[in-house]
């Protein structure tokens, strides 16, 4: 989802209000670079509507979640992540510096199930999420944060 418009349709069909602060999040979610947490949507909204509680920041990306609107992406820290793009797309994580990028592989799509996917029933989307280094990460000895590297606890 892309535009206005479209979220406006979204909203309607499933009943709820556009009002000004579900505006405000949805440009935000659009707007924010990467995969915005709700805590980086809040930071940024409230420079325009310092009275926005990070409550209903959480609530209306639930909201926007179950319209279609975002998908949430599994927590790589203790934050939740949100992705605004919909289309079939992949991710690649750094472990490190927790920068997630989009990456698209039709070919993935194209291949064919294993057969204990195919019974093990329906399968409504197909998602990779490679986690690794990135290329500043793995050049530099050192985190951001001036601390030494972290290794994944998922990755052996």
């Amino acid at each position: 989802m892309k535009n206005l418009k479209e979220l406006r349709e979204i909203c309607r069909s499933q009943g709820l209000r556009l009002t000004h602060q579900r505006l405000e999040v949805f440009r935000e979610l659009l707007s924010t670079p990467g995969h915005p947490s709700a805590e980086d949507v809040c930071q940024r909204v409230r420079r325009r509507l310092p009275s926005i509680s990070l409550d209903t920041v959480y609530r209306t990306i639930y909201t926007f979640e179950r319209c279609g609107v975002v998908k949430r992406l599994s927590a790589l820290d203790e934050r939740i992540r949100f992705d605004s793009n919909l289309e079939p797309h992949h991710h690649l994580v750094c472990v490190r510096c927790r920068q997630i990028e989009d990456f698209y592989w039709p070919d993935f799509a194209a291949m064919e199930k294993p057969e204990e996917v195919e019974m093990w029933g329906e399968i409504h989307t197909e998602h990779v999420e490679l986690r690794g280094l990135c290329k500043n990460c793995r050049t530099d000895p050192v985190s951001p944060a001036g601390k030494p590297r972290r290794k994944d606890p998922l990755i052996s």
